[in-house]
């Protein structure tokens, strides 16, 4: 199992960053089954060409969805985080098309001790970017963290 990072590990300023991973059709196609959202920008080409880009671009909330599963990847949060407290200063930058490769940074941004023993509340900002430096989806999350057992 991968080390765990528990609130005495969460250190503000420190950054993880993910494995990368790559954006495809099938992606846009299994979210949109998935959500329902059907928006001719991410089912159409032609449609989504004549709205400026170069063809069919990724849901913003899947970008957002992939901060939290390349998150997960790492491993090192798996036991440690109970909870999402919810996501604040969400921005969607670039879009993000089937091809792009990306990768999380994830940023330590501050801690607090909880009101309820053995646990703490941190705010950790997640940065998904593409394999050109263009960052893609941003947004800070807040999560109940478990205290060392």
């Amino acid at each position: 199992m991968t080390e765990q990072i528990w609130y005495e590990d969460f250190e503000p300023g420190s950054v993880l960053v993910s494995m990368p991973r790559r954006i495809t059709m099938d992606d846009i196609d299994r979210y949109a089954e998935l959500t329902g959202e059907r928006h001719p920008v991410h089912m159409d080409d032609e449609f989504a060409r004549a709205a400026g880009f170069q063809g069919r671009i990724a849901h913003g909330l899947f970008g957002l969805a992939l901060i939290e599963g390349l998150k997960a990847g790492l491993g090192c949060f798996e036991r440690s985080v109970v909870a999402s407290l919810g996501w604040d200063k969400v921005a969607f930058h670039a879009p993000l098309a089937p091809g792009d490769d990306v990768h999380l940074r994830l940023e330590m941004v501050s801690k607090r001790m909880s009101s309820k023993p053995g646990r703490g509340i941190a705010t950790e900002r997640g940065i998904l970017i593409k394999s050109d430096g263009t960052q893609v989806t941003s947004g800070d999350h807040v999560i109940v963290l478990l205290c060392r057992p």
